[in-house]
C-alpha cells in the first residue's frame, strides 16, 4: 500500500507515546523464556517483538521469523541450548540472504549441533538442542552486535558460563552494554574487561521481578528529524524515556543539537524543541548507532547540509543494503550521494524534487526516515505499512501532529 504525504505544517506543540524499545524487548523476551520469574511491562508492539514472542511459545518444529533479523540471531542461540528439541529456523527471501555463519560457528565451537538446510552460511538452519559444556569462544569484534548479544543472552544457562573474546576494534558497544546491563538487572553476573566478556553460570532461581521496557529511541529519531525541519519554537513531547538510557540511539540528543534541536527531560518525558536554524556541515562516526544513519542523512538532505557519515559497514546486511537504498532514493529527490562499503557522503543541495515515489525495500527505516520530508515537499512512500516491523502506529501518530497522509 502506497501513502501520499502532502506538504504539511505540524502543530506548534504536540505529544506522542511511543511503544517499548524493540532492542530491549527482544532481549528481555528471550531472558523471560529462560527465567520465568521475570515479568515485563511496555513490551514493543512491533512485528519483530510479536514474532519473537510467538517463536518462544511455539510448539512447531519450524519457526518462520520473516524479516526479523534480531529474532533470527537470538533464537539461533536460544534453541541451541533447548535440550531434546529439534527446530528449523527460517525466514523471508531477504533473511535467507543475510549471513548467520559467524554466530553458527561460534555456537558450534561451544558444542552446538547446527546445520544448514539450503545454502552454507545462511538461513534456514536446523538446530538440535543440547547442553553446552564448553565455555570459551572468540569472535571478530566488528561483527554485528546481535551475534555477540545472542551468545551473551544464553551464556548464564551454559553449564560453565561463557568467556567471549572479541578480536580487534569493537563496534556497537552500546548494544553489548545494553545486553550486559539487562543481565545485571535480573541478577546474572558478568564482567567486560578489555576485549573479554565473562558471564557466570546461573543455576539458582531468580527473585520475582517486573521490568519496564524503555520506549524506543530509534522510533524517536523520526521526531528529532521532524523538529529539525520545523519552524523555530515547534515542540514535541515523547514518552517514556530515561535520561540515562541503555540504548545507543540516545546519542540523538547530542547529534541533533547540531541541527538546532534541544532535548530536555521532565520525569519520563523527552521534550524536543527547535531553538535555532543551523546549517553547518556534519561529520559523524555512527559505528555505535548505525540504525539512525538513514534518519540523519535525510535530515541533512532536507536542510541542504552536506554530511559525511562513517562506521556504517553493518548497514549492508540489514533488511536491504541501506547504503545503496539511501543513495538511490536521495538521488531521485535531487541529491548527490557517494557511498563506500562503510560510509555515506552527501553533498549540499538546494532543491528537493516534488511527488517522488520513495521505494522502501521491505525496510521499515526507509519508510520512516523519508517521511519528515513532507514538511518540505509532497512525496509518496511505497509499501508504507512496512513500518509495522518496529512502529505499527507511526502513520497514525504523524497524523495526530498535523501530517496530511492519504492512501
Amino acid at each position: 500500500m502506497h501513502f501520499t504525504l502532502q506538504k504539511s505544517n505540524i502543530a506548534k506543540q504536540s505529544s506522542i507515546k511511543i511503544t517499548g524499545s524493540k532492542s530491549e524487548s527482544n532481549r528481555l523476551l528471550l531472558l523471560q523464556a529462560l527465567y520465568n520469574e521475570i515479568q515485563l511491562n511496555n513490551v514493543s508492539n512491533s512485528d519483530d517483538s510479536n514474532l519473537m514472542t510467538n517463536a518462544l511459545s511455539s510448539q512447531s518444529n519450524i519457526i518462520d521469523i520473516h524479516h526479523a533479523g534480531t529474532a533470527m540471531r537470538f533464537l539461533t542461540a536460544y534453541f541451541s541450548i533447548q535440550e531434546g528439541k529439534e527446530i528449523v529456523v527460517t525466514g523471508s527471501k531477504r533473511m535467507k540472504e543475510r549471513p548467520i555463519k559467524i554466530l553458527v560457528e561460534a555456537l558450534q565451537e561451544l558444542g552446538a549441533e547446527i546445520s544448514y538446510v539450503e545454502n552454507e552460511g545462511y538461513p534456514p538452519i536446523k538446530i538440535k538442542g543440547k547442553q553446552l559444556t564448553k565455555n570459551k569462544v572468540s569472535l571478530k569484534a566488528n561483527v554485528s552486535s546481535q551475534y555477540i548479544s545472542a551468545l551473551l543472552l544464553v551464556a548464564s544457562k551454559l553449564e560453565n558460563g561463557l568467556e567471549l573474546t572479541l578480536e580487534g576494534e569493537i563496534t556497537s558497544v552500546p548494544y553489548i552494554n545494553m545486553t550486559l546491563s539487562l543481565l545485571d538487572e535480573i541478577g546474572v553476573e558478568s564482567s567486560f574487561v578489555g576485549n573479554v566478556i565473562k558471564i557466570k553460570p546461573n543455576t539458582r532461581k531468580l527473585k520475582q521481578k517486573t521490568l519496564v521496557v524503555e520506549s524506543d529511541w530509534s522510533s524517536a529519531s523520526y521526531y528529532f528529524s521532524i523538529i529539525a525541519l520545523s519552524e523555530i519554537g515547534t515542540e514535541i513531547s515523547l514518552s517514556s524515556y530515561k535520561e540515562h538510557s541503555l540504548q545507543g540511539d540516545s546519542a540523538l540528543v547530542n547529534i541533533y543539537n547540531h541541527f538546532g534541536v534541544s532535548a530536555r527531560f521532565s520525569k519520563n518525558t523527552l521534550i524536543l524543541k527547535k531553538e535555532k536554524a543551523s546549517l553547518e556541515p556534519l561529520t559523524l562516526d555512527l559505528k555505535n548507532a548505525p540504525d539512525i544513519a538513514q534518519t540523519i542523512a535525510v535530515t541533512c538532505f532536507a536542510l541542504g547540509i552536506p554530511c559525511d557519515l562513517m562506521g556504517l559497514h553493518t548497514l549492508k546486511i540489514k533488511e536491504t543494503d541501506r547504503l545503496v537504498a539511501l543513495k538511490t532514493e536521495i538521488e531521485k529527490l535531487g541529491g548527490d550521494v557517494k557511498i563506500t562499503d562503510e560510509s555515506l557522503h552527501l553533498l549540499a543541495s538546494n532543491k528537493i524534487n516534488s511527488m517522488v515515489s520513495i521505494a522502501t525495500y521491505n525496510d521499515h527505516r526507509m519508510a520512516m526516515a523519508f517521511a519528515p520530508l513532507a514538511l518540505k515537499t509532497s512525496l509518496v512512500i511505497e509499501d508504507a505499512m512496512v513500518v509495522s516491523k518496529s512502529y505499527p502506529s507511526f502513520w497514525d501518530d504523524l497524523k495526530t501532529i498535523g501530517f496530511k497522509i492519504t492512501k
